[in-house]
């Protein structure tokens, strides 16, 4: 295995913390939280207490101001244990960066500390039945009226929906402007037009709590604007790069995990006399996926580098989501065929991983759209040789 050299001695006394808490904390209960559809709120404020929720916002607003090294040693000691609940990820990776680079001060000041402590539930409200990867389609409209915008529409598939007490929610505000027209507002959890609908029923990740959410007459004051009036569209393109990495991150370390399992049960698992890892097929499938799986942990490693340095180009993050989710599910889909019967039943890690792994392959753009940025930046260098 190549050693990863991004971390520093601080950076693995922190993962041990971390990985102590999901022992602890999470991984005896995860199983009844995908019975209930959604992890408790004393889960966040722990989480909270323990340092582990926005380690990047500045000690000003109640964080640590810590490298993003430490959210990633968070995201990555989840995934490890298979805990798909706890929508930690959405909460500090987007809603508090969010409001951190583009919020004004009082907004900073006024939900940045309670996000820190577990106190207050991000959620980002993009998504809409007709509008996925195409964030120009949305129809969610916010019109001004007097001082104030009343916005009337719908969100779907929006993870921490049942629980967030904060939204970053993106809005057509003209019409006809296009990619111009967007405009986000921050939603109280609380305020009155903003309607939950049902914990959506998923394939996978059934203990993150997935939402429908509804608008009627909402109506907002100029101050819950996030950014400037028509610039949504240009903010949430600078956040895809940090949103695909965070993708490649969870895929690259699901992807290590599932292949340690399989090793460890085809070493202990019997058949007409021998172990199945005896079996050439079974080695030379591990050997094959292992190798895989480390070119994509190379590969995330120096994006997260790179990310780090303000030097990610959305077109390496691109590429990074797209090999290492495909990977991801390639990995997990192989490796339940080595767990055999045992493989398909929940009760095994492998068959939630299977379950879990799909969504990699759609959330924060789809692999179609990828491929699509990857290709139009080949393309632009090809014109620009010739």
């Amino acid at each position: 295995m190549i050693e990863r050299t991004l971390f520093r001695e601080e950076h693995h006394m922190f993962r041990e913390t971390v990985r102590k808490f999901v022992e602890k904390e999470i991984v005896p209960y995860h199983a009844q939280w995908e019975k209930d559809g959604q992890v408790p709120r004393d889960l966040w404020l722990k989480a909270g207490a323990q340092g582990l929720l926005c380690c990047t916002v500045p000690e000003e607003y109640g964080g640590l101001g810590l490298d993003y090294l430490f959210d990633v040693v968070v995201f990555e000691e989840l995934w490890r244990a298979g805990a798909s609940g706890p929508g930690f990820l959405i909460h500090t990776d987007l809603v508090a960066t969010y409001i951190l680079s583009f919020g004004t001060e009082d907004q900073k000041r006024k939900w940045l500390p309670k996000m820190v402590s577990g106190e207050a539930i991000g959620s980002l409200g993009m998504t809409e039945p007709h509008a996925g990867s195409d964030l120009k389609a949305i129809r969610t409209r916010a019109e001004r009226v007097g001082n104030e915008f009343v916005i009337n529409g719908q969100k779907v598939f929006i993870s921490n929906g049942q629980m967030c007490d904060i939204l970053v929610l993106a809005t057509k505000t003209d019409r006809d402007g296009g990619a111009k027209g967007i405009t986000l507002f921050l939603v109280e959890g609380d305020r009155p037009g903003f309607k939950r609908g049902r914990n959506l029923d998923k394939l996978g990740m059934l203990a993150q709590d997935t939402s429908e959410l509804f608008f009627e007459d909402m109506h907002l004051p100029p101050e819950n604007m996030l950014g400037e009036e028509g610039q949504g569209f240009s903010l949430m393109m600078t956040k895809l790069a940090q949103e695909r990495l965070a993708q490649a991150v969870r895929s690259a370390t699901v992807a290590e995990t599932v292949i340690e399992w399989t090793l460890d049960y085809t070493s202990q698992r019997q058949a007409f006399g021998k172990t199945i890892y005896d079996f050439q097929n079974t080695q030379f499938k591990l050997a094959e996926l292992k190798t895989m799986a480390t070119v994509g942990r190379v590969f995330t490693d120096k994006c997260i580098e790179l990310f780090m340095k303000g030097k990610l180009d959305p077109v390496e993050a691109a590429m990074a989501k797209m090999y290492t989710t495909e990977l991801h599910c390639k990995v997990v889909d192989e490796c339940l065929q080595l767990f055999g019967g045992w493989g398909y039943m929940w009760e095994y890690p492998i068959a939630r991983a299977y379950a879990d792994a799909r969504i990699t392959k759609i959330a924060g753009g789809s692999i179609e759209v990828m491929k699509m940025i990857i290709a139009r930046r080949m393309a632009e260098d090809y014109k620009a040789r010739t």
